[in-house]
């Protein structure tokens, strides 16, 4: 998600999208994956011969920046063809919460999924904070887990703007320990407690270079990621996707570059990152998808994926963003 209200000529950019002829009908699995909603923040989680994807849904008109009042989720089981499982939560079943379905992710602990997003608190705590709901299936019904939320504003009083605390992360270590990260020009982590829904010892500040938002954590072969927008603003106007490596989820973080250029017709973009089947993907979203007379932009984004390659000392292979994504020759 994003924060920073500074777009300028930004949200003109997704005009130029067009929608494809009748007789051009795209391929199942090709990108955009959802054509019918706009979507934005991809978060995976397999769960058995199934993945789960939990979107955030752009419902931006004319020239709206962002309206997002709801998440949901699809899954596959063949990375072609999509089952729309509907909305799973919306803002206002947060009751402290009074806007903003922002980035999420949702992982299976202790018999149940826990879903973690980002919102706008309301004044009594004033800024974007983190929620955290809990579900006995992948699709739900989810309900807040505390009835306020995991983190606040307030909690990180170091950063230097209030939509700091925004795209959560979480990820479980193979010791059982879990960790959340998040941030907006600050990058933090910390240890949740064994009951999901608590934070366990101190918050920690991890910025990578060119950090901008969209944290993603992950594990192959001992080897930790943490995956991210970025924006180089001496260079770029666009943020792209970069990442670090470390040993351990303790660190210490090594940069490693960038992974991915920036979306089509995007100022933003959100990785997320996933094997499934003995392949990995990585999760994106663009601007390119026209639906009616709505063309992509800021606030009407479209979820993408493609492959993920990993090089034999364990860095990510650069990685093309494309119309054909999965569909395409491996």
């Amino acid at each position: 998600m994003r924060g920073i209200i500074r777009w300028g000529a930004f949200a003109l950019m997704g005009a130029v999208a067009a929608t494809a002829p009748a007789q051009d009908r795209p391929v199942p699995g090709s990108n955009p994956i959802i054509r019918d909603k706009f979507t934005a923040d991809p978060a995976p989680l397999v769960v058995g011969d199934r993945l789960y994807l939990y979107v955030g849904h752009d419902q931006a008109e004319r020239d709206q920046m962002f309206n997002m009042r709801e998440w949901l989720v699809y899954s596959t089981t063949d990375m072609r063809h999509w089952t729309d499982h509907g909305a799973i939560m919306k803002v206002a079943d947060f009751k402290w919460a009074k806007a903003d379905a922002w980035a999420s992710q949702t992982i299976f602990k202790n018999g149940k999924y826990w879903f973690y997003a980002a919102v706008e608190h309301d004044a009594t705590h004033p800024g974007k904070a983190i929620a955290v709901a809990v579900a006995d299936k992948p699709t739900g019904p989810f309900v807040d887990a505390r009835g306020s939320a995991l983190i606040t504003n307030q909690m990180t009083p170091k950063g230097t703007h209030s939509w700091e605390d925004i795209d959560p992360t979480v990820f479980t270590d193979r010791d059982g320990t879990t960790w959340i990260a998040w941030g907006n020009r600050q990058c933090y982590i910390a240890k949740l407690k064994p009951n999901m829904i608590e934070i366990d010892g101190p918050i920690t500040e991890i910025t990578p270079p060119h950090f901008e938002e969209g944290p993603w954590l992950h594990e192959r072969k001992g080897m930790y990621y943490l995956t991210y927008a970025s924006l180089d603003r001496a260079k770029h106007r666009d943020e792209r996707v970069s990442y670090s490596t470390a040993p351990s989820i303790k660190g210490p973080w090594t940069y490693r570059g960038e992974l991915t250029g920036s979306g089509r017709y995007s100022f933003t973009i959100h990785p997320g990152i996933v094997e499934f089947k003995g392949d990995w993907y990585l999760f994106l979203h663009n601007a390119a998808l026209a639906i009616g007379d709505l063309n992509g932009s800021i606030g009407r984004r479209a979820v993408t994926v493609e492959r993920l390659s990993y090089n034999a000392n364990g860095t990510m292979q650069p990685v093309v963003q494309t119309k054909a994504g999965v569909t395409a020759s491996k």
